[in-house]
């Protein structure tokens, strides 16, 4: 299988970087590094089974395509719209967030 290469709008490194901060402040290096590696996990798979996550969202914020996939013992849900070349990730946000409204701002 073809893996698309995964590349991240200004808002979702933002996300990133913010996910990153907080659990090297609140949870120490170890699970931040943990963090990021859950993440390389998730890019690795969507680039290779992109229709793999759940299309939930895209009916309720009316974004054909969009679809999201959860990350491995964190709360982030990864947003992305699979193109023909690439999977543009919109945002990585936490779960607990109210998720339309931090979508809204994407658009």
């Amino acid at each position: 299988m073809t893996r698309k290469p995964v590349i991240l709008r200004a808002l979702a490194r933002g996300d990133v970087n913010a996910a990153i901060d907080h659990y090297l402040t609140d949870a120490g290096e170890k699970t931040a590094f943990d963090f990021v590696e859950a993440l390389e996990h998730a890019y690795r798979h969507i680039s290779r089974y992109p229709a793999s996550g759940s299309p939930r969202y895209a009916h309720e914020l009316n974004l054909p395509g969009l679809r999201f996939w959860l990350l491995r013992r964190f709360p982030y849900l990864v947003f992305y719209i699979e193109r023909d070349d690439h999977l543009d990730v919109w945002r990585v946000l936490h779960g607990q967030r109210d998720i339309p409204v931090w979508m809204r701002e994407s658009l």
